[in-house]
């Protein structure tokens, strides 16, 4: 594994870097096929406490139908400390939700550490349909906007980080790019973990023959959404011709550059890859990234721009898959597999200024 040194003032007190252990895949997951896929089939059964639901109105009405808001599952500390404990906003990948299991085990070990959690969910996403006749694509960083103003303004919250799996990876790596030149006081640190930052070659790479599983996959369910917005939406999506959508190049040349705006798909690709950020980031920024990921690609220019910004921290590994980073777990305990990637972030987070008390 290698990773950055830390730099500059932001980083200080990160700088001695004990959070961050080496990474050794489980010796049956030495392949980043069989991670990711043990990754997202190994079953996680958090406990967490019933949460309150959140709706976030992010774009107003379209062709008659809306306006379109997002859901958000919060989770509290005790009022009396609410404010001023760290609050955590999860943002999960490509057709994931708030209950993605990466979700949910990250929420009961924020909850646990004495932080505040926000599950979001992207437009349309964790059966919110109805409540959205906008699609989502990862561009869409202006929800993760309309999200922290909320909270910022309507709960007081002083201290906010944001973390995001893969495509939610790059939404929230693009809004702390947007807000760079002047970032809300109350925004205090971000982390990315498999974040699709470099979206045209890791579309390339999504499309090869050894992807071909995953690329199914996505296309499967997208296409069944785009069915239940023709249902629920005909005047925006009825008449689309879905089943000829045979690629996710195809979903996103012809519904989501028709239906967010671009002229195609590498307008789509280049206009909204949080790697045009690499360079600018303010805040402490953690990204986890590993080289045998099997479709998401980092550029050597994106890279050199992250090892070279004095806020970032990037771990990077050779082995781990996506969005996986399965480690041997302790029998004695219970546990087949421990999560490193978790296991670092939430190091990471104690260790921002102001956590030293939780």
């Amino acid at each position: 594994m290698s990773t950055t040194a830390a730099y500059g003032t932001l980083q200080e007190e990160l700088a001695e870097a004990t959070w961050l252990r080496p990474f050794t895949p489980h010796r049956r997951l030495r392949n980043g096929h069989f991670q990711t896929l043990a990754g997202n089939f190994i079953p996680r059964r958090p406990a967490l406490p019933e949460p309150e639901e959140l709706l976030i109105e992010v774009e107003g009405p379209v062709e008659g139908y809306g306006p379109s808001h997002i859901l958000c599952h919060c989770h509290w500390q005790p009022e009396e400390v609410r404010r001023d404990r760290l609050t955590l906003i999860i943002v999960h990948g490509l057709e994931g939700s708030s209950r993605s299991q990466y979700v949910l085990g990250n929420t009961e070990r924020a909850l646990a550490a004495g932080h505040n959690v926000i599950r979001m969910n992207m437009r349309s996403c964790g059966g919110t349909d109805h409540l959205c006749p906008t699609i989502y694509h990862s561009g869409r960083s202006e929800d993760v906007t309309a999200l922290v103003t909320n909270l910022v303004e309507a709960r007081g919250l002083r201290r906010i980080a944001l973390l995001g799996y893969s495509m939610g990876g790059n939404l929230i790596l693009k809004y702390a790019g947007e807000v760079a030149s002047a970032p809300p006081p109350e925004f205090v640190g971000v982390i990315g973990v498999s974040p699709l930052m470099d979206l045209a070659a890791s579309s390339d790479a999504l499309h090869r023959r050894s992807n071909y599983i995953y690329m199914r996959h996505f296309l499967r369910n997208m296409r069944g959404r785009l069915h239940r917005k023709a249902a629920l939406y005909p005047r925006i999506y009825g008449g689309t011709d879905i089943d000829a959508i045979r690629t996710m190049r195809d979903f996103d040349e012809h519904i989501v550059a028709r239906f967010g705006g671009f002229e195609g798909a590498t307008h789509y690709h280049h206009s909204v890859a949080s790697s045009h950020f690499a360079s600018d980031f303010r805040v402490p920024t953690l990204i986890i990234h590993s080289t045998d990921d099997p479709f998401i690609v980092m550029r050597p220019e994106t890279r050199a721009a992250l090892l070279a910004n004095p806020h970032v921290h990037l771990a990077e590994t050779s082995r781990g898959g996506h969005c996986a980073f399965l480690a041997a777990g302790d029998p004695a305990q219970g546990r087949k597999v421990e999560y490193w990637a978790e296991d670092t972030l939430h190091g990471w987070l104690a260790r921002l200024p102001g956590n030293r008390s939780l």
